[in-house]
């Protein structure tokens, strides 16, 4: 029984290691996937605002490049955060 316990004891740390790594991989890709569709429904609004009113092009274009780089800047605090772990 003591030699499993010390078996497991010292295969801790690489275990602990591998799962720091697939939490950090698996919220980058949830972040990027969550900034992918963020950033192609404000497109998505964009396109359709400006088919409604093509004289708010200028306002539109503005709104809708602030809110992609908000979108954006998820995946980029969570590519900060997987590469810490």
């Amino acid at each position: 029984m003591i030699d499993v316990l010390t078996t497991l004891a010292a295969a801790a740390p690489a275990a602990a290691e591998a799962a720091s790594s697939f939490n950090g991989n698996f919220a980058l890709g949830v972040a990027g996937a969550g900034a992918g569709i963020g950033i192609g429904l404000i497109g998505m609004g964009a396109a359709q605002a400006v088919g409604r009113n093509p004289g708010a092009f200028g306002n539109i274009l503005t709104i809708g490049i602030i809110g992609m780089a908000l979108a954006e800047a998820i995946a980029i605090y969570a590519l900060i955060m997987a590469f810490q772990s």
